[in-house]
């Protein structure tokens, strides 16, 4: 059979008998497909598989426990062999084709009247490769396309009309790379982006072109689409029938209103889901190789936005504190935090643009980092971490290092992109 003379097709199987001749691994296999497609499945085989026979104890197809008769295929809407017995298997497709039942035949697929695809399921998009009757090969093609559209690659976007729908995406630091799977894979689906400053811009350039993009991005102190308008936004893209993804940089639960997004949604019977990011308050500082616990220095970490709230963290270089955003409050900061009795010889690593091809690292104390970052022109977007951590970076000057840490190889940072270090 070439494969020019297949025409390819789906079946609706859905409440229809169809037949399984054989016991096996093999059979029990397209029993279960069949199953899963809402087909009445009856099973001939003198001998059951465990499998095949469970599947009969719960009641979930028909096993009857003898060799097969002609008289089995009549009624039926499809018919699987695998019997291992090549006779068999051909007698079956014989009396199939006699009563123009389509048939497979496992035992010779260049005879068999139908192929039966190597399958996967990606959301409700359906994948049957069939390869020129070589089913590893099928497998192979199968699973490349299964990937490839389960990380984005391929588009999975609805083209006709389709219930609305809000997915708040977290999307990293800024890295494309650094993007879930499940992100990527609702970002390629998407009729509207709702788009934030920070995050992967760069996959935005990889859209279709109809793609709506509404940017709603703010800088600090400077805020030209309030929150109150983003959720409007939202809502109304959503009962308009379109499928939104708000693509927000890092995490949408982590200093990013997704809360507050996600309640206005179900509120206004919007169905909308949560995706988590890679958040900067972690990973930023790991892309200068600073971790934000490590045994020894640091046991927990605190995470804020500004100076009004340093009051209620612990103020010990022991405990590491993440400021996100903090680069116009830093002296305000670092003064809240050494008024609360942090010493002014506790290290600080500023990371500006993490993972970003022009990012820079500043290492210094609390009582130099304010004159360090003013004079070098530090500016958002950029994290902050205050503690005894920072000196575990292999961007800490040598007499950051104590004695106990002096011999530590520390991870190196997680991409080779170029950094400028100021100290």
């Amino acid at each position: 059979m070439a494969i020019q003379d297949i025409y390819p097709t789906a079946l609706r199987l859905l409440g229809r008998p169809v037949l399984v001749v054989g016991g096996g691994p093999v059979a029990a296999r397209r029993a279960k497909g069949l199953l899963d497609a809402g087909a009445r499945v009856t099973v001939v085989a003198p001998v059951a598989s465990a499998a095949l026979k469970e599947l009969a104890d719960a009641g979930l197809l028909t096993w009857e426990p003898r060799t097969y008769l002609p008289s089995d295929v009549d009624g039926a809407w499809f018919v699987q062999t695998a019997t291992g017995d090549s006779a068999v298997d051909a007698q079956v497709s014989a009396d199939a084709e006699a009563q123009r039942i389509w048939c497979v035949n496992a035992s010779d697929h260049e005879a068999s009247a139908a192929w039966t695809p190597a399958v996967a399921d990606v959301d409700d998009v359906k994948i049957a490769v069939n390869a020129g009757g070589d089913p590893r090969r099928a497998m192979a093609v199968r699973d490349a396309v299964a990937t490839a559209l389960e990380t984005g690659d391929l588009p999975l976007r609805r083209r006709r009309a389709h219930r609305g729908s809000v997915a708040l995406v977290g999307g990293g630091p800024g890295d494309t790379g650094l993007i879930t799977v499940r992100g990527r894979r609702l970002l390629g689906q998407a009729d509207v982006v709702v788009a934030d400053r920070l995050g992967p811009r760069e996959l935005l350039n990889e859209l279709a072109p109809d793609v709506r993009i509404i940017e709603v991005g703010k800088t600090p102190g400077h805020h030209p689409v309030p929150q109150a308008e983003i959720n409007r936004i939202l809502v109304e893209e959503a009962q308009n029938g379109h499928r939104v993804v708000r693509l927000k940089g890092g995490d949408p639960y982590v200093l990013g209103r997704g809360g507050e997004e996600a309640e206005y949604c179900r509120q206004h019977g919007v169905e909308v889901e949560v995706v988590s990011g890679v958040t900067s308050a972690i990973s930023v500082p790991a892309a200068a190789g600073i971790p934000v616990t490590h045994r020894g220095l640091a046991k927990g970490f605190s995470v804020v936005t500004g100076h009004e709230e340093l009051s209620e963290v612990p103020a010990r270089a022991d405990h590491t504190i993440v400021l996100l955003m903090g680069v116009g409050q830093l002296r305000e900061s670092a003064a809240a935090l050494g008024k609360a009795g942090l010493p002014d010889g506790t290290p600080v690593g500023i990371v500006e643009n993490g993972y970003l091809p022009d990012q820079r690292v500043t290492i210094g104390t609390l009582g130099s980092i304010a004159d360090q970052a003013e004079a070098a022109g530090v500016a958002n977007p950029a994290v902050i971490v205050i503690g005894d951590v920072v000196r575990v970076s292999p961007f800490a000057p040598s007499h950051f290092k104590t004695a106990d840490y002096s011999t530590t190889t520390p991870n190196s940072p997680r991409t080779s992109k170029p950094r400028v270090l100021t100290t």
